[in-house]
C-alpha cells in the first residue's frame, strides 16, 4: 500500500516558479514509477509527467516539455514537480499518482493517488 500527499500549491504569477512535492509513505515507494496529472475546472484530468522508480527515465505532456522537471528522492520518499515560466493555462489542482508501470502511470491506470493541490497563475 502507498499512501500520497501533495503539498507547494499555491498562487504565482504568469512567468514563475513552483516546487510540488508529493510525500509517499510505505517501504516499497522507490519500487513504484510516479507521475503528475492535472484538473482544471471544467476539464478532464490530464498526464503531466512520470518518472521510472529510479529517477533515470522521465515522460512529459508535450505542454509541459523545457518548463516542467519530475524528479524523485527515494531516501525521503518523494517525488517532486518544479514547474518553471508558468502559464495562465496550468492553472489547474495538481494529483500525483504511483503505479505499477511507467504505462500505469501514464494513463492513470491506478487506485494510487494523493488528494490534490491547487496551483493558481495569475496573469
Amino acid at each position: 500500500q502507498v499512501q500520497l500527499v501533495e503539498s507547494g500549491g499555491g498562487l504565482v504569477q504568469a512567468g514563475g516558479s513552483l516546487r510540488l512535492s508529493c510525500a509517499a509513505s510505505g517501504r516499497t515507494f522507490s519500487m513504484y514509477p510516479m507521475g503528475w496529472f492535472r484538473q482544471a475546472p471544467g476539464k478532464e484530468r490530464e498526464f503531466v509527467a512520470a518518472i521510472n522508480w529510479s529517477g533515470e527515465n522521465t515522460y512529459y505532456v508535450d505542454s509541459v516539455k523545457g518548463r516542467f522537471t519530475i524528479s524523485r528522492d527515494n531516501a525521503k520518499n518523494t517525488v517532486y514537480l518544479r514547474m518553471n515560466s508558468l502559464k495562465f493555462e496550468d492553472k489547474a489542482v495538481y494529483y500525483c499518482n504511483a503505479a505499477a508501470t511507467v504505462e500505469d502511470v501514464k494513463v492513470g491506470r491506478t487506485t494510487y493517488w494523493g488528494q490534490g493541490t491547487q496551483v493558481t497563475v495569475s496573469s
